[in-house]
């Protein structure tokens, strides 16, 4: 699966349709990592001695991580418009290190703007998560120009708070402190530091 860059509409997507299945090799580093990166620091996800001795045959990837995956993966179909608004999941099976989960979706239900993906991820021993994620689709300012790969990112990233927007207010206020702070420097006499 690769990254959609332009992004869905809600006009492009039916019930039924299928995701495109992603795969994640399932790594002894990418089960440590992600535990760590999500700060999930028990032992049965980083300590194969400790994960044996509390019954099982080896570390195994925590739920933080697979929740992330799931994101990702209706994410990338989706696009940079995409606004995940639940997701709701199960687990099953763990995911150990060596194997490969398999995740795959189909749209479930549109209503009111937003999609339901049911979603299934799948290793060797079955089913490791089942659920339901809901999204809506971002519909671009009108006043947004696409790129060749997609929407300008500083605009999504605007659009969906990362970026505040200056005020002209905040920027008259600046300028007013750095002349302020320029006439003082003008007062003192010669030789004198301001602090």
């Amino acid at each position: 699966m690769t990254f959609n860059a332009s992004g869905l509409k809600y006009d492009d997507v039916a019930v039924g349709d299928e995701l495109p299945p992603l795969e994640v090799p399932l790594t002894r580093t990418l089960i440590v990592a992600t535990a760590i990166a999500s700060r999930d620091y028990q032992d049965v996800h980083h300590d194969p001695g400790l994960a044996q001795e509390r019954g099982s045959p080896d570390i195994f990837m925590n739920i933080l991580s697979t929740n992330g995956f799931v994101g990702r993966f209706v994410t990338d179909w989706a696009g940079p418009r995409a606004v995940l608004q639940k997701v709701d999941i199960r687990l099953g099976v763990p995911n150990y290190p060596g194997d490969t989960m398999r995740l795959t979706g189909t749209v479930a239900e549109k209503r009111d703007g937003a999609i339901d993906v049911a979603v299934v991820g799948a290793n060797s021993l079955g089913n490791h998560v089942t659920g339901t994620v809901s999204l809506v689709l971002r519909n671009p300012p009108s006043d947004e120009r696409p790129s060749e790969d997609g929407y300008e990112h500083s605009q999504l990233l605007y659009e969906f708070g990362a970026t505040p927007k200056k005020s002209k207010k905040s920027n008259q206020s600046k300028k007013n402190k750095k002349n302020k702070k320029n006439k003082d420097r003008e007062r003192e006499p010669d030789g004198a530091e301001h602090l």
